[in-house]
């Protein structure tokens, strides 16, 4: 009897750290997420290295947001000006290309501000404004909403200021529900290329604008400072990290495809193409 009363206890007691399941947080974007990249590629690392991740999936600044309070232990988002400010902040890094693809503009296909074809963002944006048809923006700090209002910039146009209210229309939330927004609406939209391909529901949507090298769309990833946060996986964030920047993460990312177009464009070994 005491026998089976000890060995009772022994599987209620708590496993040793190095035998418990070892995880990490990652704060990314909504486009890794609704695209499926991370449904594909993060089974690769777990099995690889034994290390489960949770992703915390948000527009580009509420993710950094979540890594500068401690709340993650690595970041893999797309705006490169925002990063660099978190890591001169001394929240984490060093930052290190992942992947690229690109931004696209889409539209309904009747197309009422005639931008079908163009290479040119800033001449479609401005056919946008002066058409008045409406524009979907995210309106969420994301990557996407920042690469957006750069290209407003670009084209002279302050779209809050000339279209809130009317024409330019801010849902503040993810790729996905802006998506489905525009092809409710028969709206314009910026969308990164990756969310495009998974999204079903695209009625009369289509691509519009593509090609335009201002379209290029990086995206990096950093650890988080252990130093600023003694208490993220350092160890585990590094072991991350250096992975998907590896030939076998390099590998799971462009491996991923839906309908046998590639979403992703694995780049780390590569500087920055100019833009």
């Amino acid at each position: 009897m005491m026998r089976r009363i000890l060995l009772a206890l022994l599987l209620l007691a708590p496993l040793p750290a190095a035998a418990q399941e070892r995880s990490i947080t990652v704060a990314s974007t909504t486009s890794t997420e609704q695209s499926g990249l991370f449904a594909h590629i993060l089974p690769i690392f777990t099995r690889e290295t034994g290390i489960a991740v949770r992703v915390v999936a948000l527009g580009t600044g509420q993710a950094l947001d979540v890594a500068r309070r401690g709340d993650a232990d690595v970041v893999l988002v797309h705006d490169r000006a925002a990063e660099e400010r978190f890591v001169a902040e001394g929240h984490g890094g060093p930052r290190r290309h992942v992947m690229f693809n690109d931004f696209a503009i889409i539209g309904p296909g009747d197309d009422p501000a005639r931008i079908a074809g163009l290479r040119d963002t800033a001449e479609a944006l401005r056919r946008i404004a002066a058409s008045g048809a409406p524009f979907i923006s995210r309106g969420d700090r994301s990557g996407t909403h920042a690469a957006e209002l750069r290209l407003w910039g670009a084209a002279g146009i302050d779209p809050v200021q000339a279209g809130r209210g009317r024409w330019y229309r801010e849902v503040g939330q993810g790729m996905g529900p802006a998506l489905n927004t525009a092809a409710a609406q028969g709206a314009y939209a910026l969308t990164d290329r990756g969310t495009w391909l998974g999204f079903r529901n695209r009625q009369d949507l289509r691509v519009l604008v593509e090609g335009d090298a201002r379209l290029f769309n990086q995206y990096g990833v950093m650890p988080v400072s252990p130093v600023r946060h003694p208490h993220v996986k350092a160890a585990e964030a590094g072991r991350f990290v250096a992975w998907i920047v590896s030939p076998a993460g390099q590998a799971a990312i462009a491996s991923y495809r839906i309908g046998g177009e590639q979403l992703f464009f694995p780049n780390a070994a590569q500087p920055e193409p100019a833009s």
